[in-house]
């Protein structure tokens, strides 16, 4: 019975998702900001009453929080590491493909969650007219705390009770929305090249214009929906300020030489990919410290704090850069190169770990496919490398649903395995939020 009951709890919190809800209010929602990041704040003129932007970037798992100074421009208040942000590379399309966001988003106040499970919380606003525009379809997609991703970009309680602190008292000097500009991977010549036959790419490079706008101004991009397309700092599609225009066109064209000359020089073109997901290297050693132990008191109270670690396997594995023909295709070497297939266990037998997959990420064989088969098989199902001709949202025939692998809905069992050693472990002081050097 009691067995059952915490099976059905469980399932339960599974299928929450990004979308917990603490019944228990609290008043975590209005620590103050921390003193340190209020010094920071005056050493750079600013206040805690000015607008605020957010950058995200998945590859470096990183969050900025940018302020805006008395000339109307932005500057760097500070970068936080990301604790963990589920999926691949690429946009979300659709509801329990555990992609995190990438795009740019509004948040406003009623977006904001202050009875998040996952301590504090805001919605991101997806999906925005872009992702409506292109038939993309999920909810609930979440900057929270803790180290668990269903889709969402995880930042720690501590971090995230700076960061909500901080929109907090934006919000309060008067501002209406705060701008999420969520991207794959910084937008440099060196990433782009890395990536240039990716199917994504023509989306990225849409991307970077806003990203170029915010680069040379340092002002909020505004942006609309144009032919399926992004419009930056447009009105009716037309640009709004011709010079800006001119300067981001004269950036875009120098970073297109500087990509050039790197091909030129034998940069390989790659495929990025990962079990789901990644971590920040600063939060690396300890996520996996809190995977591998059977006593949450034999890690450190670093470790401790992360509080509930998703898919500590996946950290681990880290992400894959795997050479790519210009269809986008992995060369020959690239696929002779993958791990040998992992025989079954007999019956009553543990299975072998997978390559660099720790002990608590061992499942049956039912739940775990060999490292080589989650790698291509899932990849080329998905046309993550332009293999397969099926429609984004076009239902996929029956056949092709028993006999190719298919990414983890958010609810299945086995989607989401996580490891919770630190139930419980609220509130934190003020004094102890965190910025980006406290898990060094």
């Amino acid at each position: 019975m009691v067995k059952r009951f915490l099976l059905a709890a469980g399932l339960a919190f599974a299928l929450a998702a990004c979308d917990g809800q603490n019944l228990a209010s609290s008043n975590r929602h209005l620590q103050p900001i921390p003193p340190q990041t209020l010094a920071l704040m005056e050493r750079n003129g600013m206040s805690p009453s000015d607008p605020i932007l957010v950058r995200i970037f998945k590859k470096e798992a990183e969050l900025e929080v940018w302020k805006k100074g008395r000339d109307g421009r932005y500057a760097m208040l500070k970068t936080y590491p990301i604790c963990r942000w589920s999926g691949q590379l690429g946009p979300k399309r659709r509801e329990g493909d555990r992609q995190a966001p990438e795009g740019f988003y509004t948040v406003t106040p009623d977006l904001m969650n202050p009875n998040s499970a996952y301590y504090l919380s805001f919605n991101m606003g997806y999906p925005n007219q872009f992702d409506r525009q292109h038939g993309r379809t999920g909810s609930h997609l979440m900057v929270h705390g803790s180290c668990s991703s269903a889709g969402c970009y995880a930042m720690t309680d501590e971090a995230i009770a700076e960061v909500y602190a901080i929109a907090r008292e934006a919000f309060a000097g008067g501002q209406r929305g705060f701008q999420v500009q969520a991207y794959p991977f910084r937008m440099t010549p060196e990433n782009l090249a890395k990536v240039r036959y990716d199917e994504n790419i023509a989306f990225w490079r849409n991307l970077k214009e806003g990203y170029d706008h915010f680069e040379i101004a340092r002002t909020e991009p505004s942006y609309e929906v144009c032919g399926r397309r992004y419009a930056f700092n447009s009105q009716n599609c037309s640009p709004v300020d011709q010079q800006l225009a001119a300067a981001v066109r004269a950036k875009n064209a120098q970073d297109e030489i500087r990509i050039a000359e790197l091909v030129k020089k034998g940069a390989p073109a790659v495929r990025i990919v990962y079990d789901d997901g990644g971590s920040h290297e600063t939060f690396r050693q300890y996520a996996v410290a809190l995977g591998n132990a059977e006593n949450p008191n034999q890690v450190s109270s670093r470790a401790r704090r992360l509080g509930m670690v998703s898919r500590p396997d996946a950290i681990v594995a880290g992400r894959r850069e795997i050479p790519v023909d210009s269809s986008g295709r992995p060369t020959e070497t690239a696929v002779a190169a993958a791990p040998a297939p992992v025989s079954a266990p007999a019956a009553g037998q543990q299975p072998a770990a997978s390559p660099g997959v720790t002990s608590v990420a061992r499942a049956s064989a039912s739940e775990e496919r060999p490292l080589h088969q989650r790698l291509f098989g899932d990849l080329f199902s998905l046309n993550l490398f332009g293999g397969s001709s099926r429609s984004e949202t076009s239902p996929t025939p029956a056949a092709a649903e028993t006999s190719q692998p298919r990414p983890p809905r958010r609810g299945d069992a086995g989607s989401d395995r996580r490891v919770d050693l630190m139930p419980g472990a609220y509130p934190i002081a003020p004094d102890q939020a965190v910025g980006y050097t406290s898990f060094r």
